[in-house]
């Protein structure tokens, strides 16, 4: 049983050697054939969606996980694949629509497979189908992981080495692609991204015959062991070995992304009613004495309906030379019966126009009231407002009448008051001088 948790899904060789696929009857050549077509369909999909090296790299891991726990036999490569660079892509956080996706890798599948390039309706039963199965494999990979997809590369860790190795621009550049590469083998379930970044830094540097340090050895500050570095660098050299991976047609539910639409939007074939005029026959597994015999009774039937033809012409005879002896009968019958059913076709279909006329109407009544009722409801809101204006008007030239008459009023009072004062205060004042005058007269 493998248990999934942060950073510790790896496997040894005895657990891939016994994994689901081979269990289920697939050698090892093909198991490699089938991961490695996945892992470039990813690749070259997430470049044809403008993905970032990192979103390529998390689906291919995905990939090489899930299929460490089911078999290829029961899941297709394609779907898979599709679904591994969709949920990637939400992973890092730069997600792709489905349509995208699925547009993306009906494209890929049309020039593999030298199919004349079909455009994918999104409104077609194919395209509805495409999707329920991405959603659908999506969900199984997450369950599969336990929803724990945490992914870590050996990238972050080759520009560090290099770093402090002090190596040339080009070496950096070569042990980048050997790490891009690697995602196509299992490396990445068999050994950390520690061990495969200093695996893919050695092999670089055998490439470019650089000499790294060896006494102290180099690969024991990065906590690695040279016996998993020789294995890195044999799995890297077998996969340069082999040939372009093709697509092998093992899964039971082989389902294409380039099933034209036409097969899958195709109606179902009508069935002939019992008793139609065609006459054919329902069993498909018809013999010849039956079609003779359908030939006898087809036959047959024409020489019965030949003789009733005649029989009919005959009665039809006798009637004529009845119908002579009394015509104005006849004649007066026939429009009389042509007129009433002429009025009673008239009279229904009046009937019916007159129904559909009071039906408008009672639609159109319900809209007429609305507006009318919106009218007198914007004709009392204007009156009431010329009201409350008018009101204010009245209740300001109050206000101003009444303090027009408050001042007024004490203008008068003050005037009275100032009368009665002088009034009041003149004679004793000239009697005082008049007495002043008399007392110092002499003086």
């Amino acid at each position: 049983m493998i248990y999934t948790a942060i950073d510790t899904f790896y496997l040894s060789d005895e657990q891939l050697k016994n994994s689901p696929s081979r269990k289920d009857g697939m050698d090892e050549a093909t198991e490699t054939t089938l991961r490695i077509y996945g892992c470039d369909l990813i690749q070259e999909s997430g470049i044809m969606l403008r993905l970032p090296q990192a979103v390529m790299a998390t689906g291919q891991v995905l990939f090489h996980r899930f299929y460490c726990k089911k078999s290829f036999a029961r899941f297709n490569v394609k779907r898979v694949a599709a679904s591994c660079v969709w949920l990637a892509s939400k992973l890092e956080e730069s997600p792709r629509r489905a349509r995208q996706v699925l547009i993306v890798l009906h494209r890929m599948e049309c020039r593999r497979e030298n199919i004349p390039i079909e455009h994918l309706d999104p409104f077609s039963k194919k395209y509805a189908e495409l999707k329920m199965d991405l959603n659908r494999t999506e969900r199984h990979l997450l369950k599969e992981m336990g929803f724990i997809c945490h992914v870590e590369h050996p990238h972050k860790f080759i520009s560090n080495y290099l770093a402090t190795l002090e190596t040339s621009p080009e070496l950096r550049q070569e042990a980048w692609n050997l790490a891009n590469d690697s995602l196509r083998t299992t490396l990445c379930v068999r050994f950390k991204s520690e061990v495969v970044a200093c695996g893919v830094v050695y092999a670089a540097a055998r490439r470019f015959q650089v000499p790294l340090p060896e006494n102290p050895p180099w690969w024991k500050a990065f906590d690695a062991e040279k016996s998993w570095i020789d294995e890195v660098c044999r799995v890297l050299g077998h996969l340069y070995s082999l040939p372009k991976a093709q697509y092998v047609p093992f899964c039971k539910d082989e389902v294409s992304f380039t099933t034209s639409n036409k097969s899958w939007d195709s109606p179902s074939q009508s069935i002939p009613k019992e008793g139609s005029l065609s006459g054919l026959p329902t069993n498909n597994d018809t013999s010849t004495p039956n079609t003779a015999s359908g030939a006898v009774n087809l036959e047959s039937s024409r020489s019965k309906g030949a003789l009733v033809a005649i029989d009919r012409l005959k009665e039809s005879k006798k009637s004529d030379d009845d119908s002579n002896s009394v015509p104005s009968e006849g004649k007066a019958r026939e429009p009389a019966s042509k007129s009433k059913s002429e009025h009673r076709t008239e009279a229904s279909g009046e009937r019916n126009n007159e129904r559909e006329r009071e039906r408008e109407r009672d639609k159109e009544r319900p809209k007429g009231q609305d507006r009318d009722r919106g009218r007198d409801s914007d004709r009392e809101r204007e009156r009431e407002d010329i009201e409350r204006e008018r009101d204010k008007v009245k209740d300001r030239s109050r206000h101003s009448k009444d303090r027009g008459k408050d001042f007024g009023g004490h203008l008068e009072k003050s005037k009275r008051q100032s009368s009665r004062d002088r009034d009041h205060h003149g004679p004793s004042y000239s009697l005082r001088e008049k007495d002043r005058y008399r007392h110092h007269s002499y003086s």
